[in-house]
Formats: C-alpha cells, sequence, structure tokens
C-alpha cells in the first residue's frame, strides 16, 4: 500500500537528532519523493556501527527516496591521508560490496539505491571550477570551524583539510540531491553548506542528522580502535567476546552502546509483530520481551534488566544480522581476496616502553654564561655545563622576571638533558632548568639545587628506579615528560621527589628548593 507524505515523512524523520530545511522537506515530499546522498570515506573496515546509517538507509528507501551512496575516495586521500592512493581503489570496491550486503541482510529493497565513487565526478571541469569558485569567498576561519570534528585538526593543518568541507559541500549539487544525510558531527560542515551553496548561485539542502553511537567501550564506536567495535566478518566467538568486554553498567542508559545499538538498529529494523527478547533463567524473573524500545530502556534504568542478559540478547541480533554477510564472503574466494588486498596486514607495532621516571635524564650543570635573550625579555640564554666532551649546551630559560641575572651567573642548576631540542624565539634550547614553581598568592619561581658537593655532569636518580635506562630523547609525541612531571614536587622538607620518592645524586644527594614547598616541579 502506498504510503502517504506524512508517513514517509514520519520514517525518514525518525530516530534522528536534527534535521535543517524541514519546511522544504514536507514541501517536496508533498509534491515527490525525496532525493538524498550519504557519503563515506573508504578508509577503515566497515563494522556493526554501519548498520546505524543502514538502518536510516532503510528508511528513506522505504519511504521511496532515491538514495545516493557516495564512496568518498577523493576525500578519504585528503583527510591526512588516512588511506593511500594505491589502496582506494580496492577499499571502494570492498565498501560497495559489503554495504550491498548489509543492506540484503536487513531485506531493503535497493531498486532506488545507487552508488557514485567520488573520483568518477570530483575531477570533471565543471566541479573543479567549483572548487575555485568557493575558494575564493570561503575564510580559512569558516573552513577550519567547518571541518572541526570530521577532519583531524592540528596548529599547522595541510590545506587539504581546509578544502574537505567545501568538497563536500560541493557534492550536494553535483549529484543533484534535495538533502544529505549524515552524523550529528556533521553539523558544522551542514550549515557551512547552507552558508556557501546560495552565495554560488545554488539551492540550499536539506540536512538529514544521526546520532553518533557510543562505542562499546563507552566512547565513539570507531574503526581504529579493536575493541570498540565488531567487524562485519568477526565470527560468533569474536562477538561474544567483545560484547562481554563492552561497557554496560548497570542502570546507565547514557553511555551505553549495547542500548544505543539497541535502539538505533535492531528496533528500527524489527517487522510487524516481531519483538525484542531477553532470556533468563526462571531464578531472575524469566524470559521477557519488549515490542518498544524506550519500555527496554525504563527496565533497564531501574536495573529490572541485568547487563549481562542484555548483552546475551543482543548478541543474539547481531548474530542474525552478521550471518548472511559471514556466508557470502566465506563462500567466495575474490570476496576473501579483496578483503586481504584492501586491507592488508598491519606489521606489528613495537611493544611501548613503560613510562617510568627512569627515562628522564637529569643531570647537574652549572651556568658558565648568561644573558638575556635578544628577543623576548622574559627568557634567559644560558650555556650550561654538563661535563660533556663538546662543551657547554644553549639552554633557554623564561627565568628572568623571577631570578637577577647575578644569580645566575656561575649557579649549580638540575637540568633535564633528553628534552628534543626546541626553538625558542629563534634560539635552539637542548634542555630545561627544572625548578619549583608556584602561582599564588603571587608567581614564584626557584631554581632547583643540586647538593654542594655535585660536579657538572652529575647524575641525578630517583629512588626505586636507579637501575633504568634513560630514552636518548624524550618522544614530544608519546608525552613522556607531560606524563611523569605531574608527580614532580619539592616535598615538605624542601626535597624533589616523585611520587614520594626523592632524586638523588649517587653520592646519595637530595636535591632541594631554597624556599619554596609543597609545591610542583617544572
Amino acid at each position: 500500500m502506498a504510503l502517504t507524505w506524512t508517513e514517509k515523512y514520519e520514517l525518514i524523520t525518525r530516530n534522528l537528532t536534527e534535521w535543517l530545511g524541514d519546511d522544504k522537506l514536507k514541501t517536496i515530499l508533498k509534491e515527490r519523493d525525496l532525493s538524498l546522498y550519504w557519503g563515506t570515506a573508504t578508509t577503515g573496515k566497515p563494522h556493526i556501527g554501519y548498520f546505524v546509517p543502514m538502518s536510516k538507509i532503510a528508511d528513506f528507501l522505504r519511504a521511496g527516496a532515491e538514495v545516493t551512496i557516495l564512496f568518498a575516495d577523493l576525500h578519504a586521500y585528503l583527510d591526512n591521508m588516512k588511506a593511500p592512493w594505491e589502496l582506494l581503489e580496492l577499499r571502494t570496491q570492498y565498501y560497495e560490496t559489503v554495504i550491498k550486503a548489509m543492506l540484503r541482510s536487513i531485506d531493503v529493497p535497493l531498486d532506488k539505491l545507487k552508488f557514485v565513487k567520488g573520483t568518477d565526478y570530483q575531477l570533471s571541469k565543471e566541479y573543479t571550477l567549483d572548487v575555485y569558485r568557493l575558494s575564493s569567498i570561503v575564510t580559512e576561519h569558516d573552513a577550519k570551524k567547518a571541518g572541526a570534528e570530521v577532519v583531524k585538526q592540528v596548529s599547522n593543518p595541510l590545506l587539504s583539510g581546509l578544502l574537505y568541507p567545501g568538497l563536500q559541500t560541493l557534492d550536494e549539487h553535483h549529484l543533484k540531491v534535495d538533502a544529505q544525510f549524515g552524523g550529528v558531527d556533521q553539523r558544522k560542515i551542514f550549515t557551512f553548506a547552507e552558508k556557501y551553496l546560495p552565495m554560488l548561485g545554488y539551492e540550499k539542502r536539506v540536512h538529514l542528522m544521526n546520532p553518533m553511537i557510543p562505542g562499546l567501550m563507552g566512547a565513539k564506536m570507531s574503526s581504529s580502535e579493536e575493541d570498540s567495535k565488531i567487524d562485519l566478518l568477526d565470527n560468533a566467538a569474536a562477538v561474544k567476546k567483545k560484547l562481554k568486554k563492552a561497557f554496560c553498567e548497570p542502570g546507565n542508559i547514557t553511555d551505553n552502546g549495547v542500548l544505543a545499538f539497541s535502539k538505533h538498529v535492531i528496533f528500527p529494523l524489527f517487522k510487524n509483530g516481531e519483538v525484542f527478547n531477553v532470556s533468563r533463567t526462571a531464578e531472575f524473573g524469566g524470559d521477557v520481551s519488549f515490542s518498544k524500545y524506550k519500555d527496554l530502556e525504563a527496565a533497564f534504568a531501574k536495573e529490572e534488566i541485568h547487563p549481562g542478559d542484555l548483552k546475551n540478547a543482543v548478541e543474539v541480533y547481531i548474530n542474525k544480522l552478521l550471518d548472511p554477510i559471514r556466508k557470502e564472503f566465506e563462500k567466495n574466494s575474490k570476496l576473501k581476496s579483496l578483503t586481504s588486498k584492501a586491507y592488508p596486514p598491519q606489521k606489528q607495532k613495537t611493544a611501548e616502553v613503560e613510562i617510568t621516571p627512569a627515562r628522564l635524564d637529569i643531570r647537574v650543570g652549572k651556568i658558565v654564561e648568561v644573558k638575556k635573550h635578544p628577543d623576548a625579555d622574559s627568557l634567559y640564554v644560558e650555556k650550561i655545563d654538563l661535563g660533556e666532551p663538546n662543551g657547554p649546551r644553549t639552554i633557554v630559560s623564561g627565568l628572568v622576571n623571577y631570578v637577577p641575572l647575578n644569580e645566575m651567573e656561575n649557579r649549580m642548576v638540575v637540568i633535564l638533558a633528553n628534552l628534543k631540542p626546541a626553538n625558542l624565539r629563534g634560539i635552539l634550547s637542548h634542555g630545561m632548568v627544572l625548578c619549583a614553581s608556584v602561582d599564588e598568592p603571587a608567581k614564584q619561581v626557584e631554581p632547583l639545587r643540586p647538593p654542594a658537593d655535585s660536579a657538572p655532569g652529575d647524575k641525578i636518580v630517583i629512588e626505586g628506579y636507579e637501575n633504568g635506562t634513560a630514552d636518548n630523547v624524550l618522544n614530544p609525541k608519546k608525552k613522556v615528560w607531560e606524563k611523569l612531571q605531574v608527580d614532580l614536587v619539592v616535598n615538605g622538607n624542601g626535597a624533589a621527589s616523585w611520587n614520594g620518592n626523592l632524586l638523588l645524586t649517587l653520592n646519595g644527594g637530595k636535591i632541594t628548593s631554597d624556599t619554596l614547598k609543597n609545591v610542583p616541579i617544572k
């Protein structure tokens, strides 16, 4: 039986977090069926989280909409080059195969569904000219703001990341659709499109936004976090194992990936008369069924449904969804080959070295020369003898406002010697002078003092960590210093310590602060 426009509207908008252009959506549906597109960058392997957009695409198709799925291969490369060019074609093939298998597994009619590859039209003369036209009116601020939720943000971004929102905006026009569907994390790109498409003389589109559901570990479901998602080709044992580890706190209905999957995938796919079954022993109340998600949620919130029973129920439905996909790939050697080629096994990562204070190279130094930085009023430039054959190191310190120049001359100090060299206002600094520091009631900074009998180059160790090996250079990406520094303090006796363990020279001498106590070391 044909649906009325209001029934189509309800199907299209149910379970969405938000949609923009409601009046336009209703106007279109009163006259004809909607046309829309959903885009996905062909990077990481699709996982069960993809059933969330697929269940909405099922709604769109059942509402008579014409749906285009865009495999954004060009976008995939531009998004910080997650996928190398040589793998893009293979991954696009994999995405199309697996998405078709997903839709077949949920009995979705595919006659009004089509697939498009970004590079099929994004390299055309017309699209390229629009990219130039758009770049002439978009500000850097707007481009960065639009991509804030979907493009990796760095202090010195690549131009590719700034182009990304504009390309997604132009897709709406060049795919000749009425609407774009995506996650609510795309909202800033959608509002960007609503602002800039009319400035090019193009029509503003409707924007339909799905919720971002939590992964199994409580955070966003991600292809890069192995335990946060179930792969579409995982076997039943792997599904059970991952669900068992899933975060599903009793009564917690907010940060609960298992409940969220039930709400946005399992219940919307039920046909008339189907219910959500939870199997339990008689001891715990026996089997119970739910025809509406809100009733399941309410029962879980009241802790009438145990997390283990919920997980067992969801496991049954996940395996029902995955069985047709697994079978399709198991019986087809070409699909197995495609999977391995599109996602070749990655080399095992080297085991992470434990972060302990033994990784810090801390030494006694003597300031043999000090002067103010020529281009920074708050900085000293020091030559510090660390007993090294190449002579004193140059180290830049922000101590001008706290320690007079004459007190810095010939002073014995404590140096963190294995920081990566840093360019500070044009001068390369090869270490850090460690200081006791307090911000309240007034800012005070005092360089730490080594024992009086110390000599330049003397090693400083931390009690209990004397036998470890210091890194040659601390990797700034691993944040080793930042993680250790939070437990470095001057204790109530004025002695430097890490997590209660004293900093000592090899002769057992303590490292101290002149006047400050119970303050951090920075």
